[in-house]
């Protein structure tokens, strides 16, 4: 593997960097270069809410973060919303550094074509459920749901739902506008977790199978493989970061 090879792992709503705590030393024992971010106003900048944060602000944390490590050649890994952000970061990575950016993974993670937001393919009543939830914050922001949504059990499902914290509200209706034929050239691949299967990722897996380009890794695991498939998660990164 070339040395010089990066991974950079952007986590989904209500999570911080801390959900990739059993993945990052897997990454960095097979000899790759790791980072993970964490959003602003979640995890562990939780205290840096604001009714100011939105989906560009979550952009620029991540490609602040690639900028100030300079890194040459990087493997992008967005996990559920994170899928977002990281299409957000590779349209200005691919107009500001070409390159710069080999290989994009969406974990389980939004897919939006130009002009979605990531509330788009979410059903009406999600859509309702979420807008309601942020009333009590003056919509500022919307509560976790339990882990076990996400396939979770036991210890793994308290310590999620220990960590997790309130969502900003604003980006959920925010339109991405980006260069998809840009973007489109970042060899893609879908990391589609299927048990259980997440309900509001149900229209990136239809797509990731009716789209040509996709390189698609099916995972018998929940919505978060990086708490309950740690190893598999790791092996199937560093097979993509190898052929980057």
């Amino acid at each position: 593997m070339n040395a010089a090879t990066s991974i950079v792992l952007v986590h989904g709503a209500w999570h911080g960097a801390w959900c990739w705590r059993r993945v990052l030393p897997l990454l960095r024992e097979g000899g790759v270069e790791a980072h993970a971010v964490t959003l602003t106003g979640l995890g562990d900048r939780a205290h840096l809410m604001s009714p100011a944060i939105d989906l560009h602000t979550h952009v620029q944390d991540v490609v602040g973060l690639i900028e100030a490590e300079e890194l040459q050649r990087v493997v992008l890994v967005g996990h559920s919303y994170g899928g977002m952000v990281v299409t957000g970061a590779a349209d200005r990575l691919q107009a500001a550094a070409p390159g710069v950016l080999r290989h994009l993974v969406y974990l389980d993670a939004v897919l939006p074509y130009p002009g979605d937001s990531w509330s788009s393919p979410h059903t009406p009543e999600t859509r309702a459920q979420r807008a309601a939830s942020a009333q009590s914050s003056g919509g500022l922001h919307f509560p976790p749901p339990d882990a076990e949504v996400f396939g979770l059990h036991g210890e793994d499902r308290a310590w999620v739902n220990r960590r997790q914290t309130p969502q900003p509200f604003r980006l959920y209706d925010q339109p991405l506008d980006f260069d998809a034929d840009a973007v489109a050239r970042v060899p893609r691949t879908f990391i589609d977790c299927t048990a259980p299967a997440l309900a509001t990722i149900a229209a990136s897996r239809a797509r990731v199978r009716r789209e040509p380009g996709w390189h698609l890794i099916e995972m018998a695991t929940g919505h978060d493989p990086m708490v309950s498939e740690p190893a598999t998660l790791a092996a199937h990164l560093l097979a993509i970061a190898r052929a980057a």
